[in-house]
């Protein structure tokens, strides 16, 4: 049986960060799964069109990358998506592979699920909070306040990044703040925050898979609007940290984990356990 994993993220038109998160990610998958064979696309559409007017390099969505798999005799594939929170892009995925499962396309298809989606209430469902926060601890200051820039979103599930935050406070890290580019809670919720603890110093972290566009230029900038420009306008004094949360081995092994629950069917149908309690 031809048995493929399509990893799916937003991609990146970043190369150096490419190649230290999505690809080393996409790297240790062929090496676990070496009866698979690992395909790769992307979700965020302009990322692919930029990569091929300006590199020449083509890469597939995820409706190419099935039809590809189909034409070319697969029968199992697991998709896993790459993304951090179930938004609108994972919304994408999962219409895509409910219309090859409804279509009877392959003899199974499988979808992984982010990196945070359960928040468990249940003994039988994985914490993924807990496991996300246990991840990135290794790269923490000890000694500083750390903002996070989470991508955000008006999707509902922008709502994990107030779960996330919810969850520190839980582990006793009151010193971590997580703010949004594109949702709630914005910088300037993060600013006021900052000042009612009396905070003069923080770390700027990205809270993505990639340190690509928004990590660069939104967060770490001098633009006058950056994050960091406008902490530091504020007289709160912003080091940076360029990396993507790809770059982290044991964050990495959340994605590789959320495979092996789809091999070994742990969960099945996202949300019900196996005795079918939602």
């Amino acid at each position: 049986m031809k048995k493929a994993i399509l990893v799916v993220s937003f991609g990146t038109t970043h190369k150096d960060t490419l190649e230290l998160t999505i690809e080393r990610i996409e790297d240790r998958i062929k090496e676990i799964f070496c009866d698979y064979e690992m395909r790769r696309a992307f979700t965020a559409h302009m990322i692919i069109k930029v990569l091929k007017e300006r590199d020449g390099i083509v890469t597939d969505t995820p409706e190419e990358a099935l039809e590809k798999l189909k034409l070319e005799g697969f029968e199992e594939v697991i998709v896993q998506p790459l993304h951090i929170i179930p938004g609108a892009e994972f919304d994408y995925i999962k219409l895509v592979v409910d219309k090859y499962k409804k279509e009877g396309a392959f003899k199974k298809i499988s979808l992984g699920r982010p990196a945070l989606y359960f928040q468990a209430g249940e003994e039988e469902l994985p914490d993924d909070y807990k496991i996300f926060v246990e991840a990135i601890d290794e790269v923490l200051p000890e000694d500083k306040a750390v903002v996070f820039m989470g991508h955000g979103s008006t999707h509902p599930a922008n709502a994990c990044y107030g779960c996330l935050q919810s969850v520190l406070s839980d582990l006793d890290k009151e010193k971590l703040y997580i703010g949004t580019v594109e949702g709630y809670p914005t910088i300037e919720t993060i600013i006021r925050r900052l000042k009612k603890d009396k905070v003069k110093e923080v770390v700027l972290m990205p809270l993505m898979l990639v340190a690509g566009d928004h990590a660069k230029n939104d967060m770490a900038s001098e633009e006058e609007d950056s994050w960091k420009s406008q902490l530091e306008a504020e007289g709160i004094k912003s080091e940076v940290y360029l990396h993507g949360l790809g770059e982290i081995e044991k964050f990495q092994d959340i994605y590789l984990q959320h495979i092996k629950d789809v091999i070994e069917d742990k969960y099945a149908n996202m949300g019900e356990t196996k005795k079918g309690r939602k």
